[in-house]
């Protein structure tokens, strides 16, 4: 963090020549886990995350995050019964993936003191006494504290009818780096091979503006190698994008994703049809790249 004008604040990295400030009104938490610095603070839009300066989530705007990366896989995949959730530290996601009907949620995160000051700290995901019950399995949702990779390894031979995967963004300075292995070609196939039938893959893809957008083509381009059907979700009230995959070809995945939308367990408060007919065809530059 900077002293700027008597407060504090974090400089957020936005691209090579781009940086955005995020004035922190309290410290909650601060530290160093085993892989990342935390910030778990008080800004102008509630109780937020930051890891190694990246905002993760906040108060005011996570549901629309949350809600733009798990909606359309719900809608999309098969059915939603068993659910493999890598990263994604607050616990959110874990949470509305048994309010859409899962039965089975994998959640797996490497930086086990993340996940404990997220419940500490943040309103929103789980609570300390939450996590004391999925660190034990009591419940649909049982907490790996496991790097995502190796963890494939034990999918059931059923398979999962969704995985996701929830990283900071990827950082195209840092390919070897502990996350950036996760958003790579090879996880994507590893993924990929432990659905079931009719199963999705959902990662967060990048940022779909057009002076950031450099891992949201990455991501597209391995996607479009990999599955039949690839089906995009830009959020209009947040400025990440998410893709979904699956291996079966569908002519129309957001026709789907429609006609699957009133019939769904998890009825969602930031999405509605009209969302997903104006914020499922990816962005000019991604689609026409020179």
């Amino acid at each position: 963090m900077i002293e700027l004008d008597g407060h504090r604040w974090i400089k957020e990295p936005m691209g090579d020549d781009l940086q955005r400030l995020w004035r922190v009104d309290e410290v909650l938490w601060e530290g160093d886990t085993d892989y990342q610095h935390v910030v778990i603070g008080r800004t102008g839009q509630g109780v937020s995350l930051f890891c190694d300066d990246d905002r993760q989530s906040t108060e005011f705007s996570q549901l629309v995050y949350h809600e733009a990366m798990m909606v359309p896989a719900f809608l999309l995949a098969a059915q939603v019964e068993r659910v493999l959730i890598i990263g994604s530290s607050e616990g959110v996601a874990s949470q509305l993936a048994v309010a859409a009907g899962a039965g089975r949620v994998d959640h797996v995160d490497i930086d086990e003191q993340c996940v404990r000051v997220c419940a500490e700290h943040l309103p929103y995901g789980y609570s300390t006494e939450e996590l004391g019950r999925v660190e034990q399995g009591d419940g649909p949702i049982k907490l790996h504290y496991a790097d995502g990779w190796g963890f494939l390894d034990q999918a059931p031979p059923e398979g999962y009818d969704i995985v996701v995967v929830d990283l900071p963004d990827e950082r195209a300075d840092d390919a070897d780096g502990q996350h950036n292995r996760l958003y790579g070609l090879e996880f994507i196939q590893r993924c990929q091979a432990v659905l079931a039938a009719g199963g999705v893959v959902a990662v967060q893809a990048g940022c779909p503006t057009v002076w950031r957008n450099e891992t949201l083509i990455r991501a597209y381009n391995r996607f479009q190698s990999l599955f039949d059907t690839v089906a995009y979700f830009g959020s209009d009230e947040h400025e990440w994008a998410f893709l979904f995959g699956r291996v079966e070809p569908i002519d129309d995945p957001t026709n789907v994703m429609l006609e699957a939308f009133s019939k769904s367990a998890y009825q969602p408060e930031t999405i509605d049809e009209a969302s997903l007919i104006g914020c499922t065809v990816p962005p000019y530059s991604v689609r026409n790249q020179a």
